[in-house]
């Protein structure tokens, strides 16, 4: 494994959506030794939301994919947390992308960079990492 510059990601609900349904994404919670991986609860409400969808449309069985989201590494903080971010991440993100709001200003929070398979974060002075470039970035 290559030497990886950051121990700390947060990441979006479409790669966190993904590792829940094993694709791709779930090999960077699984190999990524010492990498935290952080979400807002905002992200994991919408994760949960949308896991049942996910899950009938792979065809896989709703409680499996439960459990693989229960099981990932994923540190999940509260509002209160990075509330003090979120004007500076409304300000990158305009009208463009309200909803990714919360985990922009995690990342700027945490100084950490973003990883996401969306382009809605290329406004922020951060790195964003989509899954296939995360995981070379690895060594995965």
């Amino acid at each position: 494994m290559t030497s990886k510059p950051f121990e700390q990601i947060a990441a979006d609900s479409n790669v966190v959506l993904s590792a829940a349904v094993a694709r791709a994404a779930a090999r960077v919670f699984r190999y990524a030794r010492g990498l935290q991986i952080a979400t807002t609860e905002a992200n994991f409400e919408e994760i949960q939301r949308h896991l049942p969808a996910l899950a009938q449309q792979y065809e896989l069985e709703e409680d499996a994919v439960i459990e693989n989201l229960r099981v990932l590494p994923l540190k999940i903080f509260p509002a209160v947390f990075y509330e003090s971010h979120i004007s500076e991440a409304a300000r990158h993100l305009g009208r463009r992308a309200p909803k990714d709001v919360p985990l922009a200003a995690l990342a700027l929070k945490l100084e950490v960079p973003i990883w996401s398979n969306d382009r809605d974060f290329e406004e922020l002075p951060l790195i964003v990492y989509p899954t296939a470039r995360l995981l070379k970035v690895l060594g995965l």
